[in-house]
This record gives C-alpha cells, sequence and structure tokens, in this order.
C-alpha cells in the first residue's frame, strides 16, 4: 500500500486552558504528556501535538517543559512518533518566547504557524504579527523544523502566500485547517469544502473541527483525501455526556480510517508525505 493511500493523524493531547475540572484526562505535566504521547502512538498516531502547562495547569511556552516532555517521549525506545510543538501556548508570551523553544531545542520536528491574528472570542485578541511570523518562518528554515501552517479564516490563505512567496515559508506547505473557534471560521462541511478547494497544488492539509463539529470535519477530511487531528486540545467529548481520552479519539479516528478504506501512517510514512527527515536518535 503507498502512502497515497496512508491518512496522518495527528493528536493533540492537551492545548494551553482547558483544566481536568472539565475533564480529568487531560494531561498537564511532561511526564502525563509523554505517556499519552506514547499510547496515542500505539494507537495509531503518526504525529503528537505538543503543549506544555505550567505548575498552575496553564498553557507555558517555557523550554525546559518542552525538553522534558520530549526527553520522555523519546525513552520510550521503540516510539518514532513525529513530534510537533506549539508556539502560541501562552498568551502572556512575547514573540521572543514564543520561538525560544524552536530556536534552541533539537527534537521538534515540526510547529505551528498560526498564519494570522483574530478575535478568539470571548478572551481577547490572538495575535500573530507580521513581524513575528516573518522571523518565526526563517527560525524554522533555519533549524530545519516544518511548519504547520494554521488557517483559522480564510484570508490566512493569502497571509501563507505571502510568506510563501517571501521565502519564509516553502513549498510544499502543509496546511491544519481550524474550525469552529468563536471568532473565526465556523466548523461546516461547506467551510472545509471552501478552504480545500483554494489550498495550492501539491500541498499537504489537515483538518479538525473544535467540540461537537470533531465527528463532520474528521469525515469530510476523509472524504476530501486530508489527514485528522484528533485530541482533548480541541474536544474532550466522545459522546454527549461522555468524556474522551486521548487515545479513544485516535482509536476512533483510526477505525474511521480503515473502514473509509486506507490505513493509519506510521511516523515514517508520515514524514515521507510531509517531507520531514527520517529520524535521528
Amino acid at each position: 500500500m503507498s502512502t497515497q493511500d496512508k491518512t496522518i493523524i495527528s493528536a493533540a493531547l492537551t492545548g494551553a486552558v482547558t483544566p481536568k475540572d472539565a475533564n480529568e484526562f487531560i494531561p498537564l505535566t511532561p511526564a502525563e504528556i509523554a505517556e499519552d504521547a506514547y499510547r496515542c502512538w500505539q494507537a495509531g498516531a503518526a504525529v503528537v501535538h505538543i503543549h506544555v502547562r505550567d505548575e498552575a495547569g496553564l498553557g507555558t511556552m517555557d523550554p525546559a517543559k518542552f525538553a522534558e516532555t520530549i526527553r520522555l517521549i523519546r525513552a520510550h525506545e521503540d516510539c518514532d512518533v513525529v513530534i510537533n510543538c506549539t508556539t502560541s501556548g501562552d498568551s502572556r508570551s512575547d514573540d521572543a518566547r514564543r520561538m525560544e523553544a524552536v530556536k534552541t531545542l533539537d527534537g521538534i520536528e515540526m510547529a505551528s504557524f498560526d498564519a494570522g491574528s483574530f478575535n478568539w472570542m470571548p478572551g481577547g485578541v490572538f495575535t500573530n504579527s507580521p513581524k513575528f511570523l516573518g522571523e518565526l518562518g526563517e527560525a524554522m528554515i533555519g533549524r530545519g523544523v516544518k511548519p504547520e501552517v494554521e488557517i483559522f479564516d480564510a484570508g490566512m490563505l493569502g497571509v501563507a502566500d505571502y510568506f510563501l512567496g517571501q521565502g519564509k515559508l516553502k513549498a510544499p506547505v502543509h496546511y491544519q485547517l481550524c474550525l469552529g473557534v468563536l471568532g473565526a471560521m465556523p466548523a461546516t462541511v461547506e467551510n472545509l469544502l471552501y478552504l480545500h478547494s483554494k489550498l495550492p497544488e501539491g500541498s499537504t492539509w489537515s483538518a479538525f473541527g473544535i467540540g461537537k463539529a470533531h465527528l463532520p470535519i474528521l469525515y469530510g477530511a476523509l472524504a476530501l483525501g486530508g489527514h485528522v487531528r484528533v485530541g482533548l486540545e480541541d474536544n474532550i467529548y466522545f459522546a454527549k455526556g461522555v468524556k474522551a481520552t486521548n487515545v479513544s479519539l485516535v482509536e476512533r479516528a483510526a477505525a474511521a480510517i480503515r473502514l473509509f478504506g486506507k490505513q493509519p501512517a506510521s511516523p515514517a510514512e508520515a514524514r515521507d508525505i510531509l517531507g520531514l527527515k527520517p529520524l535521528a536518535r
């Protein structure tokens, strides 16, 4: 079976805000996050998207937290999961802090590149200035980190095109279509279809929907030939009134992919699809 028949599952394990009060299965410490990463890899995830939390349980961009989480994941010698780290894990961080882990740590293979700013309702403005994005793109290229270009609204595709033209992103671009955040593009299959129709030829892409939109967007992405993201960062319920775990969400995505006639991509296959270097131990 070629990689054309493989679908990448990304597991977004914790996010920056949602507390254990909402779902006791949300991992907060580096040890908890690394253990969920390992178990998700066993269940079929090829990529893990990493946020880290501080001692109060809030998102932080502390490089030491990322380094410890990466170390604990790689302590599982059999686990070759792709490590993808956020650059937007703490609204209190300045631009330099947001880029620090990407600039200084080994072991980060991918990182988020949020292609624009918007009012993330009702909390505040999610700011990604042109200056920050240009510097972030340069830093990623310099370190060999693959940008995951996060698209929350249609205009962000134009921002990505701009930085591609400036040489701050490289083709083929990998897009993550992020639907359902209040203040950005609603999570509908129609919106997914529209965004997909505007992606540059030859690019790779994945999608997810927030909360109850999780399954419609997952199925829509499969129908359109894309990859999928699941996890407690985006959705804390498996079904109405039933709390999810990261593993249960990955297992359901893997089952859906198989029912669709494809197979979950292994990390090695994901690296081939995404143009990443083989894992160096």
